[in-house]
């Protein structure tokens, strides 16, 4: 206990000195490298920069062991791991260690900084180290993992990663930094394909998910100083040619690029100094969700990072500038995704669908949330200068919710309702983080950035109005966020919070509203309950609302009940149930406390959702203290009233249909003892003797067969809380109950069938639940009544039958775990020295210190354990009698099988051993029960004691110096037995003393009856599964019940209810600020890992051995239920006995084979079943005795003629597959990094040789057994049926294929011979095979036959040379297109990126003419010769012949890449001169494979082939490639000028795209020729024959991007016809014209330091990419301007296509086109003049409604564009001007549409001029002569004031309810004159002018203020000017006749109706004068 004391002390002064934590410190001067482990005072080193909150050690009730004993642990592991991972040992060796590293620091060790350092740099080491095996790979980046994050290993509890957490162990860049280019170089091997060209082989690729996740984890530690290397490293990728290069450099930076602050004084690496460049990225790939996504994050970090850094500069907008914030906030926007009218999404998919394999650099969105960037990045981003500014992130943010606020409302749910929910969650979470953490001065942040109180207000009523409507969101999810944000802002500012909250809730907890409302009040009301109590004023509320809660508890109400409940049980945790007016004469009962709740309930009605409760300065301490006292009055009358309605639930509960089904039922269940325990603890004595009497008399009084569960945990409770007098007054009550039910009642005397407890019955178990819970873990008081406790035991087993007995072994049960465990016996809310001195109004929400609790416990005392013994003794010994007469036939119940008396007696006894094992689990010492094993091992050293002694058994292996293979791979048993460590766990006994004894002696007698009750069953019960089931059971218990109760997962249920009961109180940077007794529990929590800790795999002993072979006996049963259980009895006994899977294996194996002999299904499955889909498998994958007979035998399985055996032979495929994957070869680490973890005290190298010479045999061995498991397979594939045959092939394959030796020739054979089998999924097979060996041939021959080079993928391709770029030339970039214009060139560049977007020094090539011969080693050769002999004339004729058949399934006709391949590397064969066919001869085949060429086959069919062809040949010399080319093209010449048909151009368009993909356009210089020598036919009328060919081109175009030179002639062709008449041929223009113009783009800036100055040099934000070129522009120009001529040429209304149709559909196509990519912005500077107006035009063409669809389409696309800040100045002009101006009103109210769209999504952007321009704009159409462009503009208006920001809002409000109030009064309607028809007259008259002025003038007023009022809608109380705006309305206009009256009328309704859920508060805003004035308008008559 000193030592732990001492150890507080130490880290308690490490907090003044060096350790005090923060990565801004890292670059202040004198913190250089030597102060690594912090050191205190006495020079001891230090483990951690922050003391931890909970003392775990001290707490314990017994002495723990000392820091040396932790240290020498720890010692030993790194040690083995270091000798492990020296050896070559990974798996099992250093895996094994890695885990027992996992258990140490799971139990609360600490590494000192100095281990952890080193740790964290092996492990990452080997997480990412080159040939390490994937499955191990990963084990170690999830320690790395472990090793750099702040949550404990073993807790359940989830911490959102704010990262700065992390810094408790280990400062970024001071303590540590890691190197990013061995993640860079895994993750290349994804994200950039291989510049190879090469298919990397599947076993050296791992998971890219492990990736992401590592690089989350390690980047913290990247060195800022790296960033200019990243620059110069990922941005020559960047391009958008192939725009996945654009993903992949983004994903890259957000996941690599380090953000941590960069050290004082280098300027160059200032976020400001690179931000400009990373905007700039952003802006080259608009319109795309994942970019979006990737740079939020990396901003987000970024800005989290910089905060604490003092010379980042930092200003209102944080580290960004006023630009950038205004760009990101608008990003935001568009992310939250909110529909604004008719707009389209602002993101288009064909943009993120290229990302193509960026996607594997994606962040996952469900761990990840947007809104957890977008709020990481607002939070850390605020500071204090945001307060005195007009425009900051903290206006940015009241903006951003105001505008968005009413899609908040419960109405107005939809996709957005989660996102925003969560956002907001996010946004408090983290500012209470940061709040906390600055206050408590764990984020370091400089003074001037800090939060402060103004700032923390105007943050909370932001979000306080949103988050009041989100607490009653109709989506669960949004409901869970919005109660979490409440409790955060609460958290932050009660004062602001708890009066709106309590004004919402007091009316729906007195029932005046919707039932849905009242349940959201009572969730608010838990998780503001703890606020509350702490808040002055607001507590006295607490006592009135908890009495109004009582009602939610109703049977009829289940889930109301639970959140009921849980609100009590929230409550009770923080308040004592104590009377404080005791002794208090000032105070009678709670009269004063209810006056006082009443008004201020009153004052809360009165003053509406506005009311301030300013309880600090209003009301008066003492004051407040008297209300509280007297409100605590009325606690007994609560206890009364809730115990009645708890018992009134519990008679009316249905029956719980299942168990641990989820039904509320059982939640309610399951949520009363978590309620009860708390509300009983914090009873005063009083009222606990009260409520003690009331639970008695029920459960004396009642038997509720339902309720029983409920009812007994909740005499738990009571037992818990006051041990002696809830035993005293239940004990007796509950025995004497039991006695007269049997003696009387005769309850249980029979047996009975089925689940269900009879009637009869129902009183005995009733009474025996009760008891049985009353006794478990209420500590040493049971021994008060030990005598009739005992005794009521022997009774009931004696005279007890049927079901009931189960229940009576439970009470034993939990009678044992009470007196044989360790637990806490203290619940109570206080100290007790605090309980002593009185409770008071203080203590209402008292914080317990962690640190500083005293806790009672129950430790096991001899006289208890003697007990314990006694009964174990008794019971066991009277059950074993039982079972032994039973099994002997001496028993008087026989087994004659008339009926199943003798099964329930047989299964009762056993279900009495298993409960009795598992009841004194925790007095079974692991080293007694492995004490009877026979050494038959050479491996095992000695006695059993080496698990304490640490020996190195592994060094004492005795290695003959001839080990035979079998030997060799037997010899993983020493892998078994290593030193285990064992902790101090309190456990009871003394080693060899009598009772420890005698205990593990009956154990093992329990053992070995099990086992004769097995035999017996087995031989004379078989089918007598109903015994089977316990007995299995029993058996399992026997085995994992030792030291810990393993088989009922105690450490996990406690964790996970401890868990749930925190989670209210969990607040973002405070540490366990719990209630006191959750603080207990957290001991207890521990007290458990260190017993499970110490439960680890023992040696198995005899008794051991004998059971596990009973067990693999019984799992191939004939009986599937007795099979089940001894699967589950094998899998729970293999993990906790070493050694058990290899002697499991052979009996398995062997009833395999003999089942398979016989026929015999049900052995089969079994043995299937438990040997490869347990944890066998992966024990008979690493060893290779077994391996072999078991792919034998599932091969055999195969062909069983039984669907269910069929079904499991596919599931088993992969794990088949996976024995046969090669093992580790060769790892290659850093050996500076490992040999920093040597001891330096002892030698091991001898060892560590003997280990690595054992690992090498046993590999080789393996090897060898697998080579000739290969051979033998390949022999059965070639004979057997086809499902085998495939199943043994996919086994073949990665059996047999190796680095070294390829594949043996029997191979070879089959799969050449088997790429042409007659059967279609064994060709695909083998060809897919065949092809993966020739691109390992190819792989091993680049790599120069040398694994080392394989796994560091250094290749040599001969072709392949650095050419250096000419970047400081002025014109190299044009030389270096135009070189692409033209055939000849020195050398390829196959490789978009080189020069798009910068220019590195040198860049790949390959040269054009190649000369070099790939060298091949004597292994190639053979490989080569032999496939070579294979492929004769007659093996193509074959394969060509199956490539024409038409394929079975419609869905595989397409052109298949895979025979491409194949046929490939085939004809590089044939060229090389290796086959027997020859050139010749293929092309006389092709020629019969293409035929006529008048079937779709024969065109799929001999695209394949010439795909493989041509690209065999693309790295032979000029001579072979001009021959074949010459060829091919007589071929596609013919195809493509007259053969292309619907049917066929799929095929040819895919073969093209194989062709260029990835590829110098160069290479295929014939084909590109002809198809860029296209020229339109305006005379052909084959409009598909014209529309194919241009296809083509543009797939062309496409994939050669800005390589593509030859564009000139085609534009110019295509602009000269836009107006084709055919559609097919338009459509296929359209998009060849974008396609062209997209690529014409690049940048190409001579240098990565060029580009990033000039961006910086440009902007904050980078220059504006896409700027148009002048010859662009012109053709816009000049385009429009033809259309505009054509349009005045057309005859209006003329039917048929003219060429202003026809050509307008083209640009339109192609606008789409390019408006719908990333290039959009392009287009910007044409929409306001030059697109705009001809867009509306077509609009308006009736005749052509394709046209007018397409149009409109285009036209919705424009607001969705981003512009940058300022550049929309003309596009709006023109809008208003179309507006205003047009004279057809169409076009008027098309525009309405995009005015609005764009004023919302450029909400940051606009500038306040433009924002009234458009307020004028629309105001002022509402006088349109059009009804149709009103109602719009009323629509827009009240949309555009509705996202408007709070200041803006009110004056355009205030101006424009001035100006419409005005225009209706000035003009009134004329009064009619009476009598004024004549005779003539006929009552109808024409308006005059005049008149129809007057009332549109008065509809326009109208119209108007219904706007201002719908823009509104949800806002309750509604504003205070609306009330007036109606009145004006219902008095002013609503007799008005027709349109404006009914206007008045549907304004005044939707008001209403809008409301229905808030209409009793909102009715409040009007005055009685105007709700009179309303009355007749807003109540439709029922006769009307």
């Amino acid at each position: 206990m000193d030592t732990a004391r001492d150890k507080l002390a130490e880290l308690l002064s490490s907090l003044d000195g060096a350790g005090g934590n923060d990565i801004s410190r890292a670059t202040s001067p004198g913190g250089g490298p030597q102060d690594l482990d912090t050191i205190d005072g006495q020079g001891k080193k230090l483990s951690r920069s922050r003391p931890r909150t909970y003392p775990y050690f001290r707490y314990l009730p017994y002495k723990v062991e000392d820091e040396a004993e932790r240290q020498s642990s720890l010692d030993k592991i790194v040690k083995y791991l270091y000798m492990s991972v020296e050896a070559g040992d990974f798996a099992p060796g250093a895996q094994h260690w890695t885990r027992e590293l996992r258990a140490w620091l799971g139990l609360k060790f600490d590494p000192t900084k100095q281990q952890r350092i080193k740790l964290v740099r092996v492990y990452y080491e080997l997480a990412l180290a080159p040939g390490i095996d994937v499955t191990t790979a990963e084990r170690f980046a999830s320690m790395f993992m472990l090793l750099t994050k702040y949550v404990s290993p073993r807790s359940h509890v989830t911490v959102h990663s704010h990262r700065p957490r992390r810094k408790h162990y280990l400062r970024p860049i001071k303590d540590i930094t890691l190197d990013w280019k061995s993640l860079w170089r895994e993750l290349k091997v994804f994200v950039i394909p291989s510049e190879s060209g090469l298919i990397q082989a599947t076993n050296v690729k791992r998971n890219y998910r492990t990736l992401t996740k590592l690089c989350a984890f390690a980047q913290l530690y990247f060195d800022p100083r790296e960033i200019p290397l990243m620059l110069e490293e990922f941005l020559p990728y960047f391009n958008t040619s192939f725009v996945e290069g654009a993903f992949v450099v983004s994903g890259l930076f957000n996941l690599l690029l380090p953000t941590s602050p960069p050290p004082v004084g280098e300027e160059s690496l200032l976020p400001q100094h690179y931000l400009p460049t990373l905007f700039h990225l952003w802006s080259l790939v608009n319109r795309s969700k994942v970019f979006d996504t990737t740079f939020l994050d990396l901003f987000s970090r970024l800005a989290r990072d910089s905060l604490p850094a003092a010379h980042i500069s930092c200003s209102e907008y944080g580290i960004f500038t006023r630009d950038q914030s205004a760009l990101i906030f608008t990003a935001i926007l568009r992310l939250l995704e909110i529909p604004v009218g008719q707009a389209t999404s602002p993101y288009s998919t064909t943009v993120d669908i290229g990302a193509g394999l960026g996607v594997m650099l994606e962040r996952d969105a469900k761990k990840h949330p947007i809104g957890h960037q977008i709020a990481r990045w607002i939070v850390m981003s605020l500071t204090p200068s945001c307060l005195d500014k007009p425009d900051s992130i903290l206006s940015n943010l009241e903006g951003l919710i105001q505008a968005v606020e009413t899609f908040f409302h419960p109405s107005n749910s939809g996709a957005w309702t989660k996102t925003l929910s969560q956002l907001v969650y996010y946004l408090a979470d983290f500012f209470v983080m940061r709040w906390n953490r600055e206050k408590s001065g764990e984020m370091e942040v400089p003074q001037d950035r800090r939060l402060n109180d103004a700032l923390k207000r105007r943050f909370v009523l932001c979000l306080r109005d949103v988050i009041f409507m989100g607490i009653y969101s109709k989506s669960g999810t949004a409901m869970n966020f919005s109660l979490s944000t409440l409790q955060s802002l609460a958290y932050l500012e009660p004062d602001l919070i708890l009066p709106g909250a309590l004004q919402r809730i007091y009316p729906s907890m007195q029932g005046l509203v919707e039932v849905h409302r009242t349940t959201s009040s009572l969730r608010s009301l838990q998780i503001l309950s703890r606020i509350m109590v702490r808040t002055k004023g607001f507590r006295c509320h607490v006592t009135s609302l908890l009495g109004l809660s009582l009602p939610g508890i109703d049977a009829n109400d289940l889930d109301k009940t639970l959140y009921t409940l849980s609100y009590m049980q929230s409550v009770c945790y923080n308040i004592p149930f104590h009377d404080l007016t005791q002794g208090k004469d000032n105070i009678s009962g709670s009269m004063l406390a209810a006056e006082w709740v009443t008004s201020e309930v009153g004052r809360m009605e009165q003053e509406g959702a506005s009311v301030e409760l300013d309880y600090i300065n209003g009301l008066a301490d003492e004051d407040e203290e008297l209300v509280l006292r007297s409100s605590t009055a009325s606690f007994a009358e609560f206890l009364s009233s809730f115990l009645g309605r708890v018992f009134t639930l519990l008679e009316n509960l249905p029956d719980a249909s299942r168990v641990r089904s989820g039904s509320p039922e059982e939640n309610v269940v399951n949520t009363l003892p978590a309620t009860f325990t708390p509300l009983l603890a914090s009873l005063s004595p009083e009222l606990y003797d009260l409520a003690l009497n009331k639970i008695a008399d029920f459960v004396g009084n009642h038997v509720i067969h339902q309720a029983r569960d409920a009812m007994a945990f909740i005499c738990n409770s009571l037992c818990k809380i006051c041990p002696e007098k809830a035993l005293k007054r239940l004990v007796p009550m509950l025995i004497a109950t039991i006695r007269t039910e049997i003696d009387e009642n005769g309850a249980a005397s029979t047996r009975n069938t089925g689940t269900d407890v009879l009637p009869r019955d129902r009183g005995l178990v009733w009474s025996v639940s009760m008891l049985s819970m009353c006794v478990v873990h209420v500590g040493d008081a049971v021994l008060a009544h030990k005598q009739e406790l005992f005794d009521i035991a022997v009774y009931m087993q004696q005279k007890c039958k049927g079901i009931p007995t189960v229940h009576i072994s439970n009470y034993i049960h939990h009678l044992l775990l009470n007196l044989t465990g360790t637990y806490i016996v203290d619940f109570s809310v206080y100290e007790a020295d605090v309980l002593a001195q009185g409770l008071g109004p203080e203590d209402w929400g008292r914080i317990s210190n962690p640190d500083e609790l005293n806790i009672k416990w129950h430790v096991p005392q001899p006289a208890e354990i003697d007990f314990a013994v006694e009964i174990f003794r008794s019971q066991g010994e009277a059950a074993m009698r039982s079972l032994d007469s039973l099994i002997k036939g001496t028993s008087p119940i026989k087994r004659d099988g008339s009926d199943k008396a003798w099964s329930d007696e047989l299964s009762r006894n056993l279900v009495l051993l298993r409960l009795l094992l598992a009841g004194v689990a925790v007095l079974f010492d692991s080293k007694a029960v492995s004490k009877h094993t026979n050494n038959d091992h050479g491996t095992l050293n000695g006695d059993i004691e080496m698990v304490q002694t640490n020996v190195h058994s592994a060094e004492d292996v005795a290695e003959t110096e001839e080990d035979s293979p079998e030997d060799v791979l037997a010899l993983n048993e020493e892998d078994q037995t290593r030193p285990t460590f064992h902790y101090p766990d309190g456990y009871a006994l003394d080693e060899g003393s009598p009772l420890y004894t005698e205990v593990h002696a009956l154990r093992e007698r329990m053992g070995s009856l099990l086992h004769e009750v097995h035999e017996f069953l087995v031989e004379k019960q078989q089918d007598d599964v109903a015994c089977f089931t316990p007995l299995y059971t029993a058996y399992k218990s026997w085995f994992i019940d030792v030291g810990i109760e393993k088989s009922a997962h105690v450490l996990d249920r406690v964790t996970r209810l401890f868990t749930a009961d925190i989670h209210p109180y969990k607040i973002s940077g405070l540490r366990k600020e719990y209630p006191r007794s959750l603080l207990l529990r957290r001991a207890n929590v521990y007290h458990l890992q260190r017993l499970r800790f110490n439960a680890c795999p023992r040696t198995s002993s005899d008794m051991d051995k004998m059971l596990l072979r009973d067990l693999a006996q019984s799992s191939v049963s004939s009986y599937a239920e007795v099979r089940r259980n001894a699967q589950s009895a094998i899998e729970s006994a293999s993990k906790v006995i070493i050694g058990a899977r290899p002697l499991l294996i052979p009996p398995l194996l062997q009833a395999f084979e003999q089942g398979l002999q016989e026929n015999d299904f049900a052995r089969i499955k079994g043995a299937m079943y438990t040997l490869l889909f347990g944890s066998l498998a992966k024990t008979i994958g690493r060893d290779w005795r077994f391996a072999p007979s078991v792919i034998r035998s599932y091969l055999t399985a195969c062909t069983v003629d039984k669907p269910s055996i069929q079904k499991l032979c596919s599931s088993a495929t992969f794990q088949i597959m996976e024995f046969g994957r090669s093992s580790e070869r060769m790892v290659i680490l850093d050996r500076d990094i490992v040999h920093a973890l040597e001891s330096t005290g002892e030698d091991v190298s001898s060892y560590i040789e003997k280990k690595r010479s054992h690992v090498k045999k046993k590999r080789a061995a393996g090897e060898l057994k697998k080579a000739s498991l290969a051979d033998e397979l390949v022999n059965i594939a070639r004979t057997s049926h086809w499902k085998t045959a495939s199943r043994t092939a996919a086994i073949v394959v990665t059996l047999g294929f190796r680095f070294d030796s390829l594949v043996s020739d029997n191979m070879i054979d089959l799969l050449t011979k088997g790429s042409i089998d007659s059967h279609p999924g064994l060709r695909a097979m083998y060809s897919g095979a065949l092809v993966a060996l020739f691109s390992l041939l190819e792989t091993r021959a680049v790599c120069q036959h040398n694994y080392e080079n394989y796994l560091l993928d250094k290749q040599l391709i001969l072709d392949k040379i650095e050419v250096t770029t000419r970047r400081d030339e002025a014109d190299w970039t044009s030389q270096h297109l135009a070189s692409f214009a033209k055939a000849d060139t020195a050398y390829y560049v196959d490789h978009e990126y080189p020069g798009w977007l910068v220019w590195g020094k040198t860049m790949p090539g390959y040269k054009s003419d190649s000369r070099a011969e790939q060298e091949h080693d004597g292994e190639e050769k053979r490989v080569i010769k032999n496939i070579g002999d294979t492929l004769s004339r007659q093996w193509f004729i074959t394969f060509f012949s199956y490539l024409k058949q038409e394929p079975r399934d419609p869905a595989a006709d397409r052109f298949r890449v895979s025979s491409a391949m194949m046929l490939g590397y085939a004809f590089d064969l044939m060229h090389d001169g290796h086959t027997a066919v020859t050139l010749k001869e293929i092309k006389e085949e092709i020629a019969t494979t293409f035929g006529d060429g008048t079937d779709k086959h024969q065109h799929r069919a001999t695209a394949e082939i010439l795909g493989g062809l041509l690209g065999s040949v693309h790295d032979k010399k000029i001579e072979i490639r001009t021959v074949i080319w010459d060829y091919c093209m007589s071929i596609l010449l013919k195809v493509f000028s007259d053969g292309l048909t619907p049917e066929n151009s799929g095929y040819w368009t895919t073969f093209l795209h194989l062709l260029l993909q990835g590829k110098d356009p160069r290479r295929s210089w014939p084909l590109v020729e002809w198809l860029a020598d296209f020229k339109l036919d305006m005379s052909s009328n084959a409009a598909f024959k014209e529309s194919s060919k241009i296809m083509l081109l543009q797939q062309c175009i496409a994939d050669a991007g800005w390589h593509f030179q030859l564009e000139k002639p085609i534009l110019a062709d295509f602009l000269q016809h836009l107006d084709h008449p055919y559609k097919g041929v338009r459509e296929a223009m359209g998009h060849t014209l974008a396609a062209i113009y997209r690529t014409r783009y690049h940048e190409s800036y001579k240098d990565v330091e060029t580009l990033v100055m000039s961006q910086k040099t440009a902007s904050s934000i980078g220059t504006a990419p896409y700027e148009p070129t002048e010859e662009f522009s012109d053709t816009i120009h000049e385009i429009f301007e033809q259309l505009e001529k054509w349009r005045h040429e057309r005859t209006p209304g003329q039917q048929t296509p003219s060429s202003y149709t026809s050509g307008s559909k083209t640009i339109l196509l192609w606008l789409d086109s390019m408006l719908s990519s990333y290039e959009c912005t392009q287009l910007l500077k044409f929409f306001p003049n030059v697109f705009m107006e001809q867009l509306l035009h077509m609009m308006d063409i009736k005749e052509d409604q394709e046209l007018q669809g397409l149009a409109y389409h285009v036209f919705r696309h424009i607001p969705n564009i981003p512009h940058r800040l300022g550049e929309d100045a003309e596009l709006i002009a023109s809008l208003i001007r179309i507006g205003t101006t047009s004279s057809l009103w169409h076009q008027r109210l098309r525009v309405l549409i995009n005015m609005q769209v764009i004023y919302f999504r450029r909400l940051f952007l606009i500038s306040s001029d433009q924002q009234q321009n458009l307020f004028d704009c629309v105001a002022g159409m509402l006088n349109d002569n059009q009804l149709e462009v009103r109602i719009g503009a009323m629509t827009t208006l009240s949309g555009m004031i509705r996202c408007s920001r709070v200041a803006l809002r009110d004056s355009i409000v205030k101006d424009l309810s001035k100006k419409f109030t005005n225009m209706l009064l000035k003009n009134p309607l004329p009064k009619k004159p009476r009598n004024n028809l004549s005779a003539t007259s006929t009552g109808t008259s024409t308006p005059t002018p005049e008149h129809t002025k007057l009332v549109l003038t008065r509809h326009a007023a109208v119209l108007g203020l219904g706007a201002l009022v719908q823009a509104f809608p949800y806002t309750s109380p509604p504003p205070a000017w609306i009330p007036g705006v109606l009145t004006t309305l219902a008095n002013k206009a609503n007799s008005d006749p027709g349109m404006v009256g009914k206007s008045v009328k549907s304004i005044l309704a939707d008001f209403k109706k809008t409301r229905q859920d808030t209409w009793h508060m909102d009715l409040k805003a009007f005055s009685l004068e105007q709700v009179e004035d309303l009355e007749g308008v807003l109540v439709k008559s029922y006769f009307a």
